[in-house]
């Protein structure tokens, strides 16, 4: 079960303002939970995205599909029963991603959606979406922040509210092993189910990015090469 938060960030000044939870009510605490992410760098196969409470307790997984025609997660519970599937939408020009119940990618059981607030972006911005805003004029909740230094706030619509907050924790055993580890705040009454799907979102559209990136300066380097040895 999800400890009670030893944070450094203070109480959000304004609580939540949304009663239902978005995923499941287990998922919601009377207090600030911290959770543990520990990630295999650029990899989402089984077991390398684990997320745990304070004392080291598996509260959630993350399952990939590498090899499907849509680029799919599904969020596990510590017992490995699905908890809701992330599926990236296809030529999406801002990052779409949807996230369903269970293993389901029927439109009937969609819960949210997420996508980049712009195309082109130095920080982090997602916007976020429930299933009744349709029109998606005004964003439920908004995520904002550098993912380079794994720091980040989720906060509701467009206000101030904060409803949770990452931020990274490194350690050489870490590094020396290739392993992604931050922290996440979810304030009280929060969906932390909800809040570690967006960071599993998250953290694809910016690693997707970051290949990208890779490719591009690869080629350009052979293409440069290339274009030195004719001479």
């Amino acid at each position: 079960m999800a400890q009670f938060s030893t944070s450094p960030f203070p109480p959000s000044a304004n609580p939540l303002p949304i009663n239902a939870p978005i995923i499941s009510p287990h998922f919601c605490a009377s207090y600030p939970v911290d959770l543990s992410i520990v990630r295999k760098v650029m990899t989402f196969r089984d077991g390398d995205f684990v997320v745990t409470d304070i004392n080291g307790n598996i509260i959630f997984k993350v399952k990939g599909s590498a090899f499907s025609l849509h680029s799919n997660r599904v969020l596990l519970d510590a017992a490995g029963n699905p908890i809701v599937t992330l599926r990236q939408k296809l030529m999406s020009a801002h990052d779409r991603w949807q996230v369903f119940r269970g293993e389901s990618t029927n439109l009937s059981d969609l819960i949210f959606t997420v996508k980049r607030s712009s195309m082109f972006q130095w920080k982090t911005k997602l916007d976020v979406f429930l299933a009744n805003n349709t029109d998606e004029k005004v964003c439920d909740f908004k995520v904002k922040g550098s993912w380079s230094e794994r720091s980040c706030v989720v906060y509701a619509g467009e206000s101030s509210s904060i409803v949770a907050q990452m931020h990274k924790k490194t350690t050489v055993k870490s590094v020396l092993i290739g392993k992604d580890n931050f922290m996440v705040t979810v304030y009280p009454n929060v969906d932390h189910g909800f809040i570690v799907t967006l960071i599993v979102i998250l953290t694809a559209i910016n690693e997707a990015a970051q290949q990208a990136a890779g490719t591009g300066a690869a080629v350009g380097s052979a293409a440069g090469a290339a274009v030195a040895s004719a001479f």
